[in-house]
């Protein structure tokens, strides 16, 4: 216990010396936690000792093992077009996030002080208890929430025990929604005369060239009548005071205290420039400095104009965005900061600009790196309202709770300059009900009247529901799932002259897995449960990306497109999700589970990426037993033209050209012979010179194992990641891209091994264990920091071949 306390004294050491009005704490270790419904475990005197120690964020499902018969559903999918009910194995990532768990810590809070607990999200219907009372309830796993503890935490400084109580239901999920306390927990203390929790509403009435203005509204609590002097500093990105303001005044019938500012050539936020301000207040009473509350934010000005589209700072262009789930793969869904930065760095190079939070509110820590890294958001809290989906969704929390996690989520949000728009649900029953427009519009109303600045969609895939009802017409941005063949009809019968592209593609693919021969196809289906890299497979209901990227070139009124999805995630294995396990993970992504880059992320790349030469082959060139048969050939250049040779041979120029959506995006040698040796595709500007080229080669016999990674050191925090990429190559370094053989792990100095992945969506070896097969000759395992500077080593071993060694510093 004496232990215990000195960490705490050490990650909250501003509250012993009092310093700042306001202090917080992160309860990050020496929880107690265990997998079961205990019986007083909520009481002061209950004994935990016997419990296991974790640290938090912590999912307690992650460490696994899959097994088919975790959270079987029998269900009809109807929004997959199903008619029929059937067995769904796997739909939830074959994890056991069924099932209650307990959590237990101790926080000291400062005496005279007003305390509160704000947890970033807990999964689910958590209830909080501190010294054996019960101080709040929230069922929804995935929203952010607080609670008052100011009157049951101890007045003298003695420890509070904090007890949480977490339950997942069988059938609440359509996808692995992680379990425990996977969001970090604060503990929050300030003066009675406070600023509260999300206590502040940023918005910039005019935005311009010369000059932008600046409102701010802040509530204050515990003030009653007295008169209070709010004193606010804008901050320039560069932390330069560029506007100041001195207001008195009281708070009156609870209208927040407003100021207003004008700040000269401001730094607009924009993907390309994401400049960040921050208004800094300090709140007086009778000459007392009470409260000092900073709000970070962007300016940046947004337009949906009919007919012509979407406007950020008065420049048109179309969202190049993707949809993500929340978990981070073999981390699970414990949030990690360095986990996230590192996604986003991919996406980012892919060209990338925006993030839509599907289905679900998103952890703080996403949205401060999109206002940070440059990426526009499009948060969605609802996949059901008030019509299930799944047995134990939120449809039975809806009608008490719609409101309340709605209130929650935009408040939280609202100064953030990355978020452009609100989604109000995804693919909902509800859309096609008659009065499925009065629900939309109460959830849009809740939107309109916390944060009039920014337009509501809805991700609609029942288009002629919508079309007909008066559902689509009402909704600020009409959003359509999939669908493209309804999008001309769509746009010429809604008023809005709009179409967002909320969902797109789902295109399936396995990365390094080419099926011959070369066609496309739906919901296809192979023995080995994998999917064609070929880039031309899809679900029933969706499309191949070409038909969206066409899309968003031809009309001005398409507003551009959230891809499903940008990373694979645990769970909905389609299209192997009716009983055919094994198959634990999604195969949508551009990304795999192991954050390895798809072919198809070329792709994107080639199109999205304006400053990056793009210049990609696939597939590999490792067809023993194909010799003298046909095996494609597909490039995916950011250049017009290329020329594809084969041991020299030319196999002729290929062109992109409008005669399919595919020959407009890709080069294609569909006649291309196989023989080992070596293929290399030359590509041609504009002009018709040669630029750039590529090579692939045919790989020989494993030789050994090569450990590359992109961090060059890692913070001595405890929480920094390094993603090592580990390829079996051959002697001279090439990939051997058909080998699965297992590869062991040892992480020694400075940091341990945290866990690895391999992107196959069949294998069940499990993340934690520092042991994996590679999948088509490549895996990533994970590297966290320790709190001490110093450094990590890295060995990778298999018999047969030679070890491959990695040292990373820590600083």
């Amino acid at each position: 216990m004496r232990l215990k306390w000195m960490a705490m004294i050490l990650a909250c050491a501003n509250w012993i010396f009092g310093y700042a009005q306001r202090t917080e704490c992160l309860l990050e270790e020496h929880w107690k936690f265990i997998k079961e419904d205990v019986v007083g475990a909520q009481l002061v005197t209950y004994d935990d000792t016997k419990w296991e120690t974790v640290s938090v964020p912590h999912d307690w499902a992650i460490y696994g093992p899959f097994d088919r018969n975790n959270d079987l559903q029998n269900v009809t999918v109807v929004q997959n077009l199903e008619k029929k009910t059937s067995l769904k194995t796997g739909r939830t990532g074959g994890l056991p996030y069924v099932g209650t768990g307990w959590y237990r810590t101790t926080f000291k809070a400062p005496q005279g002080k007003h305390t509160t607990l704000v947890f970033d999200g807990a999964m689910s219907e958590a209830r909080v208890y501190v010294n054996g009372k019960e101080v709040c309830f929230w069922p929804y796993g995935y929203n952010s929430f607080y609670c008052d503890v100011t009157d049951v935490v101890h007045a003298d400084g003695k420890e509070n025990i904090l007890a949480v109580r977490l339950e997942n239901k069988p059938q609440s999920s359509r996808w692995y929604p992680g379990a425990g306390l996977y969001r970090n927990v604060h503990v929050l203390s300030t003066e009675k005369i406070h600023v509260p929790v999300w206590g502040t509403q940023i918005t910039t009435p005019h935005v311009g060239k010369d000059f932008a203005s600046v409102c701010l509204r802040t509530q204050i609590e515990g003030a009653g009548t007295k008169e209070l002097t709010v004193v606010t500093d804008i901050l320039s990105p560069e932390g330069k005071v560029v506007a100041s303001k001195e207001n008195k005044g009281h708070i009156n019938h609870g209208q927040p205290f407003t100021q207003n500012f004008l700040v000269a050539n401001p730094s607009l936020w924009s993907p390309e420039s994401p400049a960040l301000y921050q208004a800094v207040s300090k709140i007086y009473c009778e000459g007392k400095l009470t409260d000092t509350y900073t709000t970070r934010f962007g300016i940046r000005s947004i337009e949906f104009v009919a007919d012509k589209g979407f406007y950020l700072n008065g420049q048109h262009r179309k969202f190049q965005g993707v949809c993500n789930h929340h978990d981070l793969g073999p981390l699970g869904a414990a949030v990690n900061k360095s986990a996230l930065r590192h996604q986003l760095s991919l996406l980012k190079d892919m060209g990338c600009d925006a993030i839509r939070t599907a289905h679900n509110m998103p952890a703080p820590e996403l949205v401060e790196l999109c206002d940070e890294m440059g990426f526009m958001m499009m948060i969605e809290p609802f996949d059901e309202w008030d019509i299930a989906k799944c047995e134990n969704g939120y449809h039975r929390y809806f009608q008490e709770w719609a409101e309340k996690d709605m209130v929650n989520m935009l408040r939280h949000y609202r100064n953030n300059p990355s978020v452009i728009m609100w989604s109000i649900g995804n693919e909902v029953p509800t859309q096609c009900s008659p009065e499925g427009y009065q629900v939309a519009k109460f959830l849009q109303d809740i939107c309109h009247r916390e944060d009039p600045t920014r337009p509501v969609t809805c991700g609609m895939d029942q288009v002629s529901c919508v079309l007909d009802n008066g559902f689509a017409t009402m909704i600020d941005i009409p959003g359509l799932n999939y669908r493209t063949s309804r999008y001309e009809e769509a746009y010429q019968r809604l008023p809005q002259n709009l179409i967002l592209g909320s969902e797109t593609s789902s295109t399936v693919s396995s990365r390094g897995v080419y099926k011959l021969p070369v066609q496309k196809g739906f919901s296809v289906l192979y023995d080995d449960h994998q999917c064609s890299s070929y880039d031309l497979e899809a679900c029933v209901w969706s499309n191949i990306p070409d038909i969206d990227l066409a899309l968003a070139e031809d009309h001005d009124w398409t507003l551009g497109q959230f891809v499903w999805t940008g990373f694979d995630y645990l769970g909905e294995p389609s299209p192997y999700d009716k009983d055919s396990w094994p198959n634990h993970s999604s195969m949508f992504g551009i990304i795999d589970l192991a954050s390895i880059p798809k072919d198809r992320y070329y792709l994107y790349r080639s199109v999205w990426n304006k400053k990056a030469e793009t210049l990609h082959i696939l597939p590999h060139w490792n067809w023993e037993g194909h010799e003298g048969t046909e095996v494609p050939v597909f490039v995916y250049t950011s250049y017009p033209s290329a020329e594809l040779f084969i041991n020299g041979k030319s196999f002729g120029k290929q062109t992109k050209h409008g005669e399919t959506p595919e020959n407009r995006f890709r080069l294609m040698w569909p006649h291309a012979i196989y023989e080992p040796g070596e293929v290399k595709v030359v590509a041609y500007n504009q002009a018709g010179e040669p630029v750039a080229e590529k090579m692939i080669h045919t790989a020989g016999r494993p030789h050994h194992i090569e450990l590359s990674t992109k961090r060059e050191s890692l913070v001595s925090d405890g929480k920094d990641l390094a993603y090592v990429t580990l390829k079996i190559v051959d002697k001279d370094g090439r990939l051997c891209p058909q080998d699965g053989r297992l590869v062991y792990f040892q992480v020694d100095g400075e940091g341990r091994f945290r866990a690895a992945a391999n992107g196959d969506p069949t294998c069940l070896d499990l993340f934690h264990l520092p042991q994996m097969h590679v999948f088509n000759g490549m895996l990533t395992l994970i590297v966290q920091s320790g709190k001490k500077e110093g450094y990590i080593k890295v060995k990778a071993t298999s018999p047969g071949i030679n070890a491959g060694m990695l040292q990373l510093k820590v600083k």
